[in-house]
């Protein structure tokens, strides 16, 4: 390949792939649970991979001078159930108790940094309090998402009614610990145009397939290919971090694909593929033989249709280049922005201290209305307003003027003509699934990839992942759903790693998002399509609320700013399958007793 990233010549070899009759069903499974090791045949040479066990190391580091020892608390100090945040001299630790048992985790969220001391501790696992994601305190691995990491984990002895906490200097500054992952056997074996597992998109999906692939013991060739010329990068950043580089917001380093063998195609387009034949074939003519194949391709952005749309400077955000651009040009410019969905009132909201002027247009009265209900989309509008945001709601743009080939102009369909220098266009996206058409994968009416509960599509071998699927979500009595969020897509891939390896693995997870505007984070949890009511508690004009989403007598989902750690806390209820009822929120609210939760504790209905 000439390395980790090189694209290969475009040729075709047509490569053998021999599988056990066992592989074609379930069979591949051992009876301990485990896949049993496959052979291939590749250019008539037998080669094997083995899933190895790799038991969880308590401490990674073996330098005795690394080791640092402190007594933290006595014994009698943590009640079951509690956290507390200690500190050892060079770092600290989250020190649990849970059902008699002292654990020692890193403290912080490998995510984005977040205190977990302030999360959620429910039955054997800590939840995030920003994002979600969901940590083991046994063995400190990842659990939920988002992020890739898993948690330090240190030792813990108990000496005369002493709490004492031996530790890595270097794990508690850095605070996450990558999962031990296999390496390819030998990918000088490979003929280029065969694989044994294709990954097409090099998102949070694909990414976290890849590596789930490799944790589990999967000594395989690994291809992934994505048309962005970037490796895999954490895409939520484009819009709320609109001037970082591609090098700030990888979500692993180079280094990283080249160390466990996992080769990325950049530049890439999957134009066909051929799924009797196991081929996908490439826009230059290049084709891939594969044995397992994931489609990640994600969403692409929805343009405009009106006159004008070719006009330079009107963007859609999809790269950071175009993320730079847009910042660059509308510094002391006048920019408008089309669609108050999450991307265009993110973008409205970094540009808003930047620019001349902001303007934002919508074909809704109230931002939101659809996801958030009225009242809260109407409180988010408000802080818009104070922040200098102009909305044009209810009205379209008809045309985009240009002076010197340069946007001018934008026109509305209510006769209001605005000034702008620059135009960001967010009114939703597709999939990315026009080159499935004539595949044979099941693709429903909007385009989206139908898949099962492990993540596999109607062809056998095929799996299907991220922001282009519907999948049956047991949250809402498993109706086929698309969730396009971040935290869901690293979910989908890991599902779909396992059952690669045949382990027969159901999604099971509670959809969790978030969104930053202004220095104020939105959390959400749950599926709230459909939602009929919601049950307010706090001030929405002060942005201190949680806001409970109803469909009958059941809460469906939940959204909060400045009430931590309450969607975490209603993410676990739902995650353990528990119900929560509407008139249980609404005494919450009537009595506005804020400690009375026992119905996010399961001792309510």
């Amino acid at each position: 390949m000439g390395g980790c990233f090189s694209k290969p010549k475009p040729v075709e070899v047509k490569i053998e792939v021999v599988i056990p009759e066992k592989e074609r069903s379930k069979e591949e499974m051992s009876p301990n649970g485990k896949a049993s090791p496959l052979i291939y045949k590749v250019n008539g040479t037998a080669r094997h991979y083995h899933l190895e066990e790799h038991p969880i190391a308590s401490n990674p580091y073996h330098n005795p001078k690394d080791m640092v020892e402190a007594s933290v608390c006595h014994v009698k100090d943590l009640e079951n159930g509690q956290m507390r945040e200690v500190d050892l001299g060079c770092g600290k630790a989250l020190l649990i108790k849970e059902s008699g048992e002292f654990h020692a985790l890193g403290h912080k969220c490998p995510h984005y940094g977040a205190p977990l001391v302030k999360g959620v501790l429910s039955k054997g696992r800590v939840r995030c309090p920003w994002h979600g994601a969901c940590f083991n305190i046994g063995t400190g691995d990842i659990e939920d998402f988002p992020g890739l990491d898993s948690l330090p984990r240190f030792q813990v002895k108990i000496e005369k009614e002493k709490v004492y906490i031996r530790a890595s200097k270097q794990a508690l500054q850095t605070q996450r610990r990558t999962k031990m992952m296999a390496k390819c056997i030998s990918l000088s074996n490979y003929n280029l145009s065969s694989t044994n597992v294709l990954i097409i998109g090099a998102g949070a999906a694909g990414l976290v397939c890849a590596e789930t692939l490799r944790q589990e013991g999967f000594s395989d060739r690994i291809v992934m290919c994505t048309m962005d010329r970037h490796l895999p990068y954490d895409r939520p950043k484009l819009s709320k971090s609109m001037d970082s580089h591609p090098e700030q917001i990888a979500l692993r380093p180079k280094e990283f694909f080249c160390t466990y063998d996992i080769e990325v195609l950049t530049e890439t387009q999957v134009a066909a593929v051929d799924v009797k034949s196991k081929i996908a074939v490439f826009k230059d003519g290049f084709k891939m033989e594969y044995n397992k194949l994931l489609i990640a391709t994600g969403n692409m952005p929805k343009t405009l249709s009106c006159k004008g749309r070719e006009i330079e400077n009107v963007f859609n955000i999809r790269t950071p280049e175009d993320a730079n651009r847009v910042v660059k040009l509308a510094t002391s410019k006048n920019v408008v922005i089309v669609g108050a969905s999450f991307l265009g009132m993110e973008v409205a909201a970094y540009l808003a201290e930047r620019a001349h002027s902001v303007s934002l247009v919508e074909l809704e009265h109230v931002p939101f209305k659809k996801f958030f209900g009225e009242r809260v989309g109407r409180a988010v509008m408000k802080m818009f307003e104070n922040n200098r945001v102009k909305f044009y709601m209810q009205t379209e743009v008809s045309e985009l003027r240009e002076q010197e080939g340069k946007l001018k102009e934008v026109v509305l369909k209510s006769g209001k003509v605005l000034r702008a220098d620059v135009c960001v266009v967010g009114v939703g996206a597709v999939p990315a699934t026009g080159f499935l058409k004539q595949s044979g994968i099941n693709i429903d009416s909007k385009g989206f990839i139908v898949v099962n509960k492990m993540m596999q599509t109607n062809i056998p071998g095929v799996f299907a992942a991220g922001d282009a699927v519907t999948f049956p979500l047991a949250l809402r009595n498993n109706k086929k759903v698309n969730v396009p969020h971040w935290q869901m897509a690293h979910m989908h891939g890991r599902i779909a790693a396992l059952n690669m390896l045949a382990h027969g693995t159901e999604i099971s997870t509670v959809p969790y998002l978030w969104t930053a505007m202004f220095g104020k984070s939105i959390r959400y949890a749950g599926h709230g399509e459909g939602f009929d009511d919601v049950v307010i508690q706090g001030d929405l004009d002060e942005l201190k609320f949680v806001a409970f989403y109803t469909k009958s007598d059941e809460v469906v989902a939940v959204a909060s700013i400045n009430y931590d750690p309450i969607v975490s806390k209603v993410a676990e209820v739902l995650a353990a399958g528990r119900t929560i009822r509407k008139r249980d929120v609404e005494l919450f609210v009537h009595h506005g007793k804020t400690g009375d939760m026992s119905w996010l504790t399961g001792k309510g209905s």
